[in-house]
């Protein structure tokens, strides 16, 4: 099964920056939006942000003005700009393809309908 594959996760300071990548090969940008996911340690799910297929673009009120959401349609990549980063945003990311939109309020970081998922990159923020 195509499965879409995350990096860029670390360790940063508060303050700091991160890039995260998103790799998905063998999808149509066109057909999903595509988006990130974040599992908190509290096991919490939020959409952090997520770009149509018409590139509009969605962010979550606590990453606003700090993260930016960007595609490479070329090279099939997704990207996620975080700036200024807090130790709140601690938490596993996860880039998914929808199917073909993401719902903004979902109970879990789990795959749903024919969703993809990939398999998380962690992001520690911390001094």
């Amino acid at each position: 099964q195509i499965q879409p594959v995350e990096s860029g996760g670390g360790l940063v300071q508060p303050g700091g920056s991160l890039r995260l990548s998103c790799s998905a090969s063998g999808f149509r940008f066109d057909d999903n939006d595509m988006g990130w996911y974040r599992q908190t340690p509290g096991n919490e799910c939020e959409l952090v942000s997520s770009i149509s297929t018409i590139r509009r673009t969605y962010y979550g009120d606590s990453v606003k003005g700090r993260f930016t959401i960007s595609q490479d349609r070329t090279e099939n990549m997704m990207y996620l700009q975080m700036d200024n980063l807090e130790p709140e945003d601690s938490a596993v990311y996860y880039c998914v393809v929808g199917d073909p939109t993401l719902p903004v309020v979902r109970e879990s970081c789990t795959p749903k309908y024919l969703e993809l998922w990939g398999q998380g990159t962690t992001v520690t923020v911390s001094s």
